[in-house]
């Protein structure tokens, strides 16, 4: 994806939106390959804030690299479901002392993936628990990731909490029932790109019924790209046409839904903006 041939925010049509990509992966490729052109049209379509966010010990380091280059993005760490499988006490440790350093908002993406199934299902279990105690240890939201496992992964978060700083489950994908549990339990819920797809009418209807103050937006990027743009590698401006959607399904104003998810990532995240 090349600078030249991406979408241009600053044709959106949008003026006076401010947004924040509260889950990003800038250090996954292509986009680390384009960094400033990114970031860039992420400030041209009104962002403020960008969480990138890594899944590995070496994706968490250039997940942080990149926070430390630009005071707009900052980073949250962790071991995805998907490599729990290469977790053991030293990685684990070595997480956590990077999640000393005062870029580093949020513990994850952590969580259960029984999709893809690319970790056994008890490896999975095991290392998300240990994670969660220790988002809670080091005081960070954690960011959760569930696929085709919100059954399992709900009753460990309610075996597991209460959660005094919080938390999300990023690109929120359950049902009603689901959303509720999530939402008893002190959770945000996180809308990416396929809000806007046409056969996500269950995704719409929840969306309609999120609490004001439980409600972020994202991409996945470069995963996920909204339409009009779906199947394009995503990036942190094509948040635009997630936040018209949404707007347009809650009968808002843009900028009104715009201002109202940025407060809601600062106070989750304790963001310095």
């Amino acid at each position: 994806m090349k600078p030249e041939t991406c979408f241009d925010a600053r044709d959106s049509g949008q003026t006076n939106v401010v947004l924040i990509d509260s889950h990003a992966h800038l250090e996954l490729e292509p986009l680390v390959n384009y960094v400033p052109a990114i970031i860039e049209r992420a400030l041209a379509v009104g962002l403020i804030g960008i969480i990138t966010v890594g899944i590995d010990i070496d994706d968490a380091i250039a997940a942080l690299k990149i926070a430390k280059e630009y005071d707009m993005v900052f980073a949250s760490i962790g071991f995805h479901p998907h490599n729990a499988k290469d977790v053991h006490d030293g990685s684990l440790s070595q997480m956590e002392e990077l999640c000393d350093n005062p870029k580093v908002v949020g513990y994850g993406e952590i969580g259960l993936d029984f999709f893809r199934n690319r970790s056994p299902h008890d490896k999975q279990l095991a290392v998300f628990g240990d994670q969660i105690h220790l988002a809670k240890m080091k005081n960070k939201p954690i960011i959760v990731h569930l696929r085709d496992a919100y059954d399992e992964g709900l009753a460990m978060l309610e075996k597991y909490g209460p959660f005094p700083r919080g938390g999300v489950i990023h690109c929120f994908s359950g049902d009603e029932s689901d959303a509720h549990r999530a939402l008893d339990l002190g959770f945000h819920l996180s809308v990416p790109g396929t809000v806007t797809y046409k056969k996500n009418d269950n995704l719409r209807s929840i969306v309609a019924e999120i609490p004001d103050d439980r409600l972020l937006l994202e991409t996945d990027c470069p995963f996920l790209a909204p339409e009009p743009l779906r199947g394009k590698d995503n990036e942190p401006a094509y948040i635009i046409h997630t936040a018209r959607k949404v707007a347009e399904i809650r009968g808002v104003e843009l900028q009104a839904l715009g201002w109202l998810t940025v407060n809601n990532a600062i106070n989750l995240f304790n963001l310095p903006l």
